[in-house]
């Protein structure tokens, strides 16, 4: 491990709730495209598979950052494990009807009921902030430590969703990712010693953290981006089964998250000085130019190159983000403006899941490549436009009146 990701770890705790976070992150890229690959598989339609993933990613837009204000009011044990198991309910039921043949209302029905699985990813990062609060260039190795630990999520988990799915059972990837988010929640939630002080609900003014101009600029970039990420796995997933090695379709995905591991790693190591906003920019317009060269896709080999090239976009685009984050929230607010981003993320991923699922109906896989073409060219246009408010970070002082009240709430 190089040095700047040693010395993070050496505060107690941390590679408990991070080993926690890997396992409860799991489900974010193992629970969408099994449920893909698991209605496919039964159904043979692409576009009622996609359709599902994207309710199942719309329920997670709307519901998730009410649970994480919930979390930043009352703690993350009291709020995370029955959502938790609310989830794995939902998922459940929806196994059931699936491999029953149910009608597809139930299936969209027990899909928006799964949407209330919490953000791990926003949990784990909250606790990074609250352990490193103040101490930039730290948070800078955390934050892209996580984001390498959400590509190896993304690398591992298609693999194991797609071909559990297809080797043993339809039903057997989402199961798994049930599993994994059930024993990630509870084992991090156990970690009481490094869970951020909850702040009550006296402590919130000003609303909902969305309120931030410049958090809202983030939302609105990462819808598009979101749309980006849905209709690759959608289209991979098609792509590979025209040509007759569905299985592989996890390999390749695979290397998509590779290519973002790889570059988190490097860029973790980096040292910059200014403002992330430039940053983030940059590579927001990189991962926009990188979905040109996947139309012309032949092969699966060819893919899985073009993907490994766009990924390396992928994961400083994010740290930047994170970090742009905490700019613009109020520490009272931050896990909730984590999770805003994240939303934004699933609401992007359930119109390009869709939107990829009819294409490839409509028209075959190649052509459901022009999809995440046209939303890089929106997140593009929206980075572009909502920049300025970006350069100029927001006033803490609702997050320096929080600090004096938790101050005087604990005295």
């Amino acid at each position: 491990m190089a040095s700047p990701y040693r010395a993070i770890f050496a505060a107690p705790g941390t590679r408990g709730f991070s080993a926690a976070g890997l396992l409860g992150r799991m489900p974010l890229s193992m629970m969408g495209i099994g449920v893909v690959t698991m209605v496919s598989q039964l159904t043979g339609r692409y576009g009622l598979a996609g359709a599902l993933s994207a309710t199942l990613a719309m329920s997670a837009a709307v519901l998730g950052p009410y649970i994480s204000r919930l979390v930043d009011r009352h703690g993350q044990r009291r709020v995370l494990r029955p959502a938790t198991l609310a989830a794995v309910a939902a998922v459940a039921g929806l196994l059931v009807c699936a491999q029953q043949g149910a009608p597809d209302w139930t299936l969209f029905v027990f899909s928006a009921a799964a949407g209330c699985v919490p953000s791990v990813g926003s949990m784990v990062r909250a606790r990074w902030a609250e352990i490193y609060r103040g101490d930039g260039q730290s948070l800078h190795a955390a934050y892209s430590w996580e984001s390498i630990v959400d590509e190896l999520c993304f690398i591992v988990g298609p693999i194991l969703s797609i071909g559990l799915s297809t080797a043993w059972f339809a039903e057997a990837g989402p199961l798994m990712a049930a599993a994994f988010l059930v024993a990630g929640v509870f084992w991090l939630t156990a970690q009481r010693a490094t869970e951020p002080v909850p702040h009550p609900r006296e402590h919130h003014t000003g609303g909902s953290a969305l309120r931030s101009p410049g958090l809202q600029v983030l939302v609105a970039t990462f819808v598009a981006t979101g749309a980006i990420f849905g209709a690759v796995d959608v289209v991979t997933v098609a792509f590979a089964d025209e040509r007759g090695h569905k299985a592989a379709a996890s390999l390749v995905l695979a290397a998509y998250a590779l290519g973002s591991c790889l570059a988190g790693a490097v860029f973790g190591l980096l040292r910059f000085k200014g403002a992330p906003a430039k940053r983030w920019l940059v590579g927001v317009c990189a991962m926009a130019v990188s979905m040109i060269p996947l139309q012309l896709a032949g092969s699966l080999p060819f893919l899985a190159v073009a993907l490994f090239v766009a990924g390396l976009s992928i994961a400083p685009t994010m740290v930047s983000t994170m970090a742009l984050v905490e700019q613009h929230v109020p520490r009272s607010k931050l896990t909730e403006g984590m999770t805003w981003t994240s939303t934004g993320l699933a609401v992007g991923v359930a119109l390009g899941s869709s939107a990829a699922g009819w294409a490839v109906d409509a028209a075959g896989a190649r052509s459901g490549y022009l999809v995440p073409v046209v939303a890089g060219a929106l997140a593009a246009a929206v980075a572009f436009s909502g920049y300025r408010r970006l350069r100029r970070p927001a006033p803490r002082r609702e997050g320096l009146a929080d600090e004096r009240s938790e101050q005087q709430h604990v005295a």
